[in-house]
């Protein structure tokens, strides 16, 4: 019931993971099995809902894996229901301020540190009360990173970098990108400039950070201060697999 993935992280290990977007527990423990120990998964883009993606979390635990969740919100109501059904674990989009991230925080740890809804004895996180201690410890074992995607957020990484239960700032390069009116065109200098200026200023303020990989590989993000790096999703290895086979029997038909 340790969280693994947070403890990596904390040691300044750059960890790997992918996306598991289709919702499938098969698809899941091959995808760990295939080596991929950390797989995201993904309740705002992807085809499963928040409850649907919590029971994945046995499929990827069970084949040796540990699970993200991206949750689709960051209501109180939705970051309590993840944490209490066992995700150790949350990646939170579209946190758009200092303030909405104290918030996140806050819904996230129980008090005093936080706000957060105590069901400590009956809820799957604690084992339904074998982790006797659990709510003593949980507020060390939550991991809990915040997305950083709007230009909006830019002014305010180094509040949020002093905000304590905030774990990592997770740039989304492509929705920070769209925020400047400037959709997938990640090379841009403006983007370039953007980014530059969050790893600089999260740097300085000591906020880990988290990223997707993408315009630069995992090597060069490691190298950047990246501590966690995702990588491919199930939907496009299936597709390009698909495709490439396709195109080996092109001569047949």
């Amino acid at each position: 019931m340790k969280n693994g993935l947070r403890r990596r992280v904390m040691a300044g290990e750059t960890v790997t993971a992918a996306w598991l977007e289709l919702g499938s527990p098969e698809v899941a423990e091959i995808m760990v099995r295939s080596g991929w120990d950390v797989l995201v998964i993904d309740c705002e883009h992807g085809a499963v809902g928040l409850e649907d993606g919590l029971n994945l979390i046995r499929a990827v635990e069970a084949a040796g894996g540990e699970a993200m969740i991206r949750v689709p919100d960051a209501r109180e109501a939705t970051l309590k229901r993840a944490l209490d059904r066992g995700a150790r674990s949350l990646l939170v989009p579209m946190v758009n301020s200092a303030e909405m991230a104290r918030e996140v925080a806050g819904f996230c740890r129980y008090a005093p540190m936080g706000r957060r809804g105590y069901a400590a004895p009956i809820v799957r996180a604690s084992g339904y009360g074998a982790w006797t201690d659990y709510a003593a410890q949980a507020n060390e074992e939550v991991f809990v990173a915040v997305q950083i995607e709007h230009v909006d957020v830019i002014p305010d990484i180094a509040e949020i970098a002093a905000i304590p239960g905030i774990d990592m700032g997770f740039i989304g390069p492509n929705d920070l990108a769209g925020s400047m009116d400037r959709l997938e065109r990640l090379d841009d200098p403006a983007v370039v400039e953007a980014i530059t200026g969050i790893e600089a200023t999260a740097a300085a303020h000591g906020l880990t950070l988290g990223t997707i990989e993408g315009q630069r590989d995992y090597g060069a993000l490691a190298k950047a201060g990246y501590r966690l790096v995702i990588g491919p999703n199930d939907v496009m290895l299936l597709s390009g697999a698909a495709r490439a086979a396709a195109e080996r029997r092109s001569g047949l038909v």
